[in-house]
């Protein structure tokens, strides 16, 4: 068979309504607390028995926003500044000829009882709210981890935080219990690696409230919160 037929079997619920901001891998921000929750025919209990006994989990996803009907053999990775070419299978870009991503994150939480079946609450996803799910794995430590891998060039050009500057009475807009998730994602620049204009105004949706902010150097103020 050349081609298969996946079901979704759950959809993450997240602060994020749209891709910017989004953490650019999984794990990077392990205050982000994300909920996966089951479609109705996978709503059985049974099917999560046994996985309290581990700490981390794969999630297998799709790419629901990049779906496309071609493909490219090179893509631009964005770690590269978007100038240089490589091999599709040498990225995780998400233009891929299938759209399937992979994020590893911690288990906060099991809950089997509830209107609408088990969910898990998880930390560290880099999930847009919504995203189908479509497999869900435990992680092995003993055979997930490799100390000694090598990273390619992804080790070589990892990015640097940013220093936050947000001013007291703007943050008094934001909810107090995710302020230092939003100060990590800011701390990450959540702009395209290609782009350096202090002028310049950004801005992302994040736990219900529109972010907008400006970098210049090193340093990210916060112009507002809305």
């Amino acid at each position: 068979m050349n081609e298969y037929t996946f079901k979704v079997i759950a959809r993450i619920e997240s602060d994020f309504p749209e891709k910017f901001g989004i953490p650019r891998q999984s794990g990077l921000l392990r205050t982000l607390k994300s909920t996966i929750r089951f479609e109705k025919e996978f709503q059985n209990a049974d099917a999560l028995r046994g996985l309290e006994g581990f700490s981390h989990l794969w999630i297998l996803w799709i790419f629901s926003e990049n779906v496309r009907e071609t493909w490219s053999p090179t893509v631009r990775p964005p770690r590269l500044g978007g100038n240089k070419r490589l091999g599709v299978f040498a990225t995780r870009s998400s233009f891929r000829p299938n759209p399937i991503a992979m994020s590893c994150v911690k288990i906060e939480e099991i809950r089997t009882a509830g209107k609408n079946g088990p969910e898990i609450v998880v930390s560290g996803a880099d999930l847009m709210d919504g995203t189908p799910i479509v497999d869900i794995k435990p992680y092995l430590p003993y055979a997930d981890s490799i100390p000694d891998a090598a990273g390619g060039f992804a080790e070589s050009k990892r990015y640097d935080c940013l220093q936050v500057e947000i001013d007291e009475n703007i943050l008094a807009k934001f909810p107090p219990e995710k302020r230092d998730t939003l100060t990590g994602i800011l701390a990450q620049d959540p702009r395209p690696h290609y782009q350096d204009d202090p002028e310049r105004t950004y801005g992302f949706a994040f736990a219900g409230k529109e972010i907008k902010f400006k970098v210049s150097g090193d340093t990210l103020t916060v112009v507002s919160i809305e």
